[in-house]
C-alpha cells in the first residue's frame, strides 16, 4: 500500500485511490456530528451560493458552514461543533461548507474514492482503508483555511498512517495535548470563545469516539452526499 501525505488545495488535486480529506478543526469532525444525530444527508459544497441556492430549493434544508471561521450570514449553523452536538437532525438534508475542508472534498477529482478524516474517527478510517486495501492512499490535510499547514492535521495523517502501517504512534496523546499551545490556542482565548469555544477543543480531540467513516456518494445531479459506513 502506497501512503501519500499531502496538503491543502493543491494535495487534493494530486490525490489518488482512497482520498481522506482530513479537518480536524472542525470540518469533519463536525461532520461526524451532524451524522451521528441522524442527519439523513449531509452535502459537502465548496461554494456558499451552491449552498443557498440549495436552501431556496429546498426550504427544509439545513445550512452549515463558516468562512474564517465565523458563521455564514444567513446560515442556521457555523461550523462548531458545540452547537450542534445536541441538534436533533432526524430526517434532515445538512448542506456543509468550509474555508478548509469542503474545499478539499470539492478539488479531490482524481481520486478513485473520497473519505473524510478526523482524529475522532481516526480508528475507523484506517480500518476501512485495510479493508478495501488499496493500492494507493493519499491523506490530504487541508490546514488553515486551506493555505496553511496545521498540526492537528498533520498530527491526524501522521496517526492514520501509524495504524495502516501497524506502527503505534507513540507519542499521539502528547502530541494531541500540545495542540492547546500551538494551532488549538484559539480555543483557550477568552476574547474568541464566541466563535472557538473551549469545547470544541475537546470533541475534535475525543479520539476514536466515533465507530464510523463519512464516504462521498456521488450523485447524477452532481450534488454528492456523504454516506455513513459503521466499522468498529
Amino acid at each position: 500500500m502506497d501512503i501519500k501525505i499531502l496538503h491543502m488545495v493543491e494535495g487534493a488535486k494530486q490525490a489518488r485511490g482512497i482520498a481522506v480529506i482530513i479537518d480536524v478543526f472542525r470540518a469533519f469532525t463536525v461532520e461526524t456530528y451532524l451524522m451521528r444525530n441522524n442527519a439523513a444527508k449531509i452535502i459537502p459544497v465548496g461554494d456558499v451560493e451552491i449552498a443557498r441556492n440549495f436552501k431556496k430549493r429546498h426550504p427544509d434544508a439545513i445550512l452549515c458552514g463558516e468562512r474564517k471561521g465565523i458563521i455564514i450570514d444567513g446560515f442556521d449553523y457555523g461550523n462548531c461543533p458545540t452547537d450542534l452536538e445536541k441538534i436533533d437532525l432526524t430526517g434532515k438534508t445538512v448542506v456543509h461548507t468550509t474555508s478548509a475542508g469542503t474545499q478539499g472534498i470539492a478539488n479531490a477529482s482524481n481520486a478513485d474514492e473520497i473519505i473524510t478524516g478526523s482524529l475522532v474517527n481516526a480508528s475507523a478510517v484506517a480500518e476501512y482503508i485495510k479493508r478495501k486495501n488499496p493500492k494507493c492512499v493519499s491523506l490530504v490535510c487541508m490546514g488553515l483555511m486551506a493555505n496553511k499547514q496545521t498540526d492537528e492535521d498533520n498530527l491526524c495523517a501522521d496517526y492514520i498512517k501509524s495504524l495502516l502501517e501497524n506502527k503505534p504512534l507513540e507519542d499521539i496523546h502528547e502530541r494531541m495535548a500540545a495542540l492547546k499551545y500551538t494551532s488549538g490556542a484559539k480555543f483557550f482565548d477568552p476574547e474568541r470563545q464566541h466563535i472557538f469555544p473551549q469545547r470544541d477543543f475537546e470533541l475534535c480531540t475525543n479520539l476514536n469516539s466515533v465507530p464510523f467513516v463519512l464516504r462521498l456518494k456521488k450523485e447524477d445531479d452532481g450534488l454528492n452526499y456523504m454516506e455513513r459506513i459503521d466499522i468498529l
